[in-house]
């Protein structure tokens, strides 16, 4: 029997080593992680379980008979992560470059088909060369195999990808088919086609970094929810991602030790300036109705006009989505309508009440805008939030002109819950706008066309500029001083808590994509 001890020892001892010391030595060097001590630090110290150590690849072309590692590139099992069931895949760069081809996509199969089975999440740290060209189409089988069940996966258990070194060509789209992307700053890329290809087809000189690197992602692209400056705030801020969600679509979030005490907020009554047309942040306001220190920002680089991320409200995990008065006067365009839908189905698929703060003057105007299909991509949040059966409470807290009042969570499209301060301005347009069309008459025949011009604007506002007409007809369910706020939020959440709402029967919606 101790042979056959023996054996198993020496193939397990060859397994942990990957491609060897040299190629560990050398993913060291370049300031990353292997796939195996990602794997320890991300999961709960000693709970990995692994699958498939011992899987090798079955081709022979172009040399790869010499080239058998066991393992075959890629790190899979189970584990937990504050003692809940994870499964992860970690792609090994030291064998073979972390290329995918049949048997390394097989043992990514094999754990996101368990992970649909058992109703758990799956982390996928990437780190690889993208397809095993020598093994042919088995490689591109490999990634569709895997593209499928991302797309049987999506909204039943969470999926998350963190790029923790080169992602190109169809490894990006796995990625891109998860709930959220984790990038790390300086050593991880992602693009359809790298820098030499765009050289040769299209002449732009371009970096790896400049082209698909984590801040061009975080910034421009919108692909990355998240970056990190190393891969140890990388998996740390994976494991708080972790914190907010349930393990399934049909669990709860995790919900955190709470302590009544007094939830008034005082500052929240001058934090909204005399001038309507001042900035202000609107993370101060989110920062005092959730609980301390219990926020994590999504996408906090991409499309800065709209907030949004996770959050606690009396330990319970709440979705927040909010304009930014600070940024663009929070106005709503094409990435912060398709930044905030994609968030509000996240939250609806699993679970996660949502949260909405109004300050919003309506949507961009403008060639650009227009011509890239603002009413699209605008119709795609209003779509989301319509589509929503999680609970929903909305703060109006300045500014809901227009179409965009509509389309952010009002009560015509399904909220539970709609607050307004006084401070509201609830109305088609502002009231400079609208005084210049509906007295523009009684405007040009006066003998003071600028004063009567502002005696309309006053009058409008009186009228339509404040939250009290939609109080009146139940659009708002009522009227709070600021500092109320974060005590309505929670009794409001708190009998909203067995909200029960089905959608009408059909095999699915089209969303205006």
């Amino acid at each position: 029997m101790k042979e056959h001890f023996d054996t198993l020892d020496t193939r397990t001892a060859q397994a942990l080593l990957g491609g060897g010391a040299d190629r560990i030595a050398a993913q060291h060097k370049k300031g990353k992680l292997t796939a195996r001590e990602r794997v320890d630090l991300l999961l709960d110290e000693g709970s990995f379980q692994e699958i498939g150590q011992l899987v090798t690849h079955r081709s022979d072309n172009f040399g790869l008979a010499d080239q058998k590692f066991l393992g075959d590139g890629v790190v899979t099992g189970y584990g937990t992560i504050d003692g809940r069931l994870m499964y992860v895949f970690s792609q090994d760069f030291t064998v073979l470059g972390g290329s995918l081809a049949e048997a390394h996509a097989a043992k990514i199969c094999r754990i996101m088909d368990l992970a649909m089975q058992n109703g758990a999440p799956v982390i996928g740290l990437n780190d690889s060369g993208g397809a095993r060209i020598q093994e042919g189409v088995v490689s591109l089988a490999g990634y569709a195999d895997i593209f499928y069940r991302n797309v049987r996966s999506s909204g039943v258990v969470p999926q998350i990808s963190a790029i923790l070194g080169p992602c190109a060509g169809g490894a990006v789209y796995s990625p891109a088919l998860t709930d959220f992307v984790m990038m790390v700053e300086g050593t991880s890329y992602m693009f359809v086609t790298g820098p030499n290809v765009v050289k040769t087809v299209t002449h732009e000189e371009v970096t790896s970094e400049d082209l698909g690197g984590a801040g061009t992602h975080a910034t421009k692209s919108g692909v990355a929810h998240f970056t990190a400056p190393n891969e140890l705030d990388a998996i740390r801020q994976l494991r708080q991602l972790i914190s907010y969600i349930p393990s399934n679509c049909e669990e709860e979030p995790p919900v955190f030790l709470f302590t009544p005490g007094d939830e008034s907020r005082p500052a929240l009554d001058t934090i909204i300036p005399d001038n309507p047309n001042q900035p202000y942040d609107i993370r101060e306001v989110l920062n005092a109705v959730i609980d301390p220190d219990s926020s994590m920002e999504v996408h906090a680089e991409f499309a800065r006009n709209m907030v949004v991320g996770f959050a606690r409200v009396a330990g319970r995990t709440v979705g927040c989505v909010a304009n930014q008065p600070a940024n663009l006067a929070g106005v709503l365009d094409i990435d912060a309508s398709t930044k905030a839908a994609r968030f509000v189905r996240f939250c609806d698929a699993f679970n996660i009440p949502l949260l909405v703060f109004v300050d919003v003057p309506g949507f961009l105007p403008g060639t650009d805008q227009e011509w890239r299909g603002i009413i699209n991509h605008g119709a795609k949040l209003l779509y989301a939030f319509s589509e929503a059966t999680v609970p929903r409470i909305t703060v109006i807290t300045r500014k809901a002109y227009g179409g965009a009042y509509d389309v952010m969570n009002s009560k015509h499209i399904g909220a539970d819950m709609n607050f307004a301060w006084p401070s509201a301005e609830i109305a088609v347009m502002g009231a400079k706008g609208a005084a210049e069309i509906i007295f523009k008459g009684e405007i040009a025949k006066a003998s003071d066309p600028a004063a009567k011009w502002q005696e309309k604007e006053a009058e409008y506002k009186e009228q339509f500029a404040n939250p009290y007409e939609a109080a009146a007809r139940g659009f708002v369910d009522e009227v709070i001083r600021p500092s109320q706020t974060r005590e309505k939020i929670i009794a409001a959440l708190d009998m909203l808590r067995n909200k029960v709402h089905t959608l009408p029967k059909k095999k699915h919606g089209n969303i205006p994509l």
